[in-house]
């Protein structure tokens, strides 16, 4: 793949002109990395774009037992677009998988590439407002999942026969029951009326045992998965507050970006209508 096809591959890029992107890929400089080297670290300045020919590059979160590796980019991706907007700390590390060839763009050639290119500008701002739209429509839709009843879709005959022994075991109707049916056997056995069971009720006391040796497990069983979905719960909370903060960030970042670009666009505007007006007064 030719670099002019790399960089029409980029969104902010692909509605230019074959001599748009010509001129843009005369100012690319190609750069090489051995294994495991850093391209750039959270928090430094940000102040170019970088495209992939050759090899891959991983995009992580954090450092030490913190990182979180959010992609791995191979030849053809890029990363690193919005520095060439706003100049802005990194949000996140790039590091080198294995050997890899990218091809940079520094920030101050974007810059002068926009003002002796105002077309290329308006295009590159059209592409810029649809992203920006595309990311509001993005944050508009429901992104949290019911982990409960996806749980309940997948249990066995046991894991639900577990649930309803442990469901009415702790109730005040399986108290009452429980109650009354050892009223009665007590009361016929001490009445007389029925000598199976005299005191001190040893057939009782098994039948007893018996039901509290069986329901514990079943009690536990019913708790552990009670602490499943506990957890279950924890970390669809935490997915739906790390989406929603790295979607936040790329719409404030995308608003910057739109709003240098517009800054950058009327500048280079009032530049061209300050040469018109020499030569048209000359």
């Amino acid at each position: 793949m030719s670099r002019q096809e790399l960089l029409a591959n980029i969104p902010i890029f692909e509605s230019l002109t074959a001599d748009d992107l010509e001129s843009l890929v005369a100012r690319l400089e190609e750069i090489s990395y051995a294994q495991d080297d850093v391209i750039f670290r959270q928090g430094e300045e940000g102040s170019s774009l970088f495209i992939i020919e050759d090899g891959a590059v991983d995009i992580s979160y954090g450092e030490g037992r913190t990182k979180v590796s959010l992609a791995s980019l191979y030849p053809g991706q890029f990363f690193g677009e919005l520095s060439l907007f706003d100049g802005a700390p990194r949000s996140a590390t790039a590091s080198a998988i294995k050997p890899s060839r990218l091809v940079r763009l520094d920030r101050d050639d974007f810059a002068d590439f926009l003002n002796k290119n105002p077309a290329a500008s308006l295009r590159i701002i059209s592409e810029l407002s649809d992203r920006l739209r595309q990311t509001n429509e993005l944050m508009s839709r429901q992104v949290s999942r019911n982990v409960l009843e996806e749980q309940e879709g997948a249990l066995t005959f046991g894991q639900r026969v577990a649930d309803r022994v442990a469901a009415f075991g702790g109730s005040w109707p399986f108290i009452g029951l429980f109650t009354f049916i050892m009223a009665i056997w007590m009361g016929a056995n001490i009445a007389r009326k029925a000598d199976f069971d005299p005191y001190p009720f040893i057939l009782l006391n098994l039948c007893l045992s018996t039901v509290a040796a069986l329901q514990a497990p079943i009690i536990m069983m019913s708790q552990n998965r009670q602490s499943m979905k506990d957890k279950l719960l924890a970390e669809n909370d935490y997915q739906v507050n790390l989406k929603a903060e790295m979607e936040i960030e790329a719409l404030l970042r995308g608003q910057s970006e739109l709003i240098a670009r517009v800054a950058l666009l009327e500048r280079m505007l009032m530049r061209r209508q300050h040469v018109d007006v020499e030569i048209t007064s000359a």
